[in-house]
């Protein structure tokens, strides 16, 4: 089914003289609610952009202290957590674009009833997203934050497990 099957609600000459004046109306709250969405993604990335910060930030903290026992406890548990976090991110910056696709493929659709159409416009000089030299959508380029705080995190991981121990422990039969 196509998206403008599920956008005309009613056709033009039934709903009356007010159509296109509600029609313009509809169109500035819809692209309005687009760009809310757009505000709440990039809140949500500086929230997670905080939160890996401050788990960094603690490791090195913490690391500066003396060795006290659970140390690798506490960084394994710490990078776990920070790996969670990080894959919970990613998908919510992949949700985020998929909701953002949606809504401009809408957006068009109401654009192609109206006397102009700017964002129609605005794609095709972007060379609709086939030009990497015209445009690179953000997604690209923010999808990779997560994964560098989660190549952190691993790094963070191995390190915290006691490989000497491990290493006492096999080659002692035990394993």
């Amino acid at each position: 089914m196509a998206i403008k099957d599920d956008l005309i609600g009613v056709a033009s000459d039934e709903y009356g003289n007010q159509y296109r004046t509600d029609l313009l109306a509809m169109y500035k709250l819809y692209v309005e609610m687009a760009d809310r969405i757009s505000q709440r993604r990039q809140m949500a990335n500086s929230f997670f952009l905080a939160l890996n910060s401050a788990i960094v930030a603690l490791i090195g903290y913490v690391g500066l202290a003396p060795s006290v026992v659970g140390h690798s406890l506490f960084y394994a548990i710490i990078a776990i957590a920070g790996i969670v976090l990080c894959y919970l991110w990613y998908r919510l910056i992949r949700s985020y674009k998929n909701i953002n696709s949606g809504k401009f493929k809408v957006i068009h659709e109401i654009e192609a009833m109206l006397p102009i159409r700017p964002y129609d416009a605005e794609w095709t000089a972007l060379g609709k997203g086939k030009d990497r030299k015209l445009y690179l959508p953000f997604t690209r380029i923010e999808v990779w934050v997560p994964w560098v705080f989660i190549a952190i995190h691993c790094v963070v991981f191995l390190r915290s497990i006691p490989w000497n121990i491990l290493a006492v422990y096999f080659s002692t039969g035990s394993g």
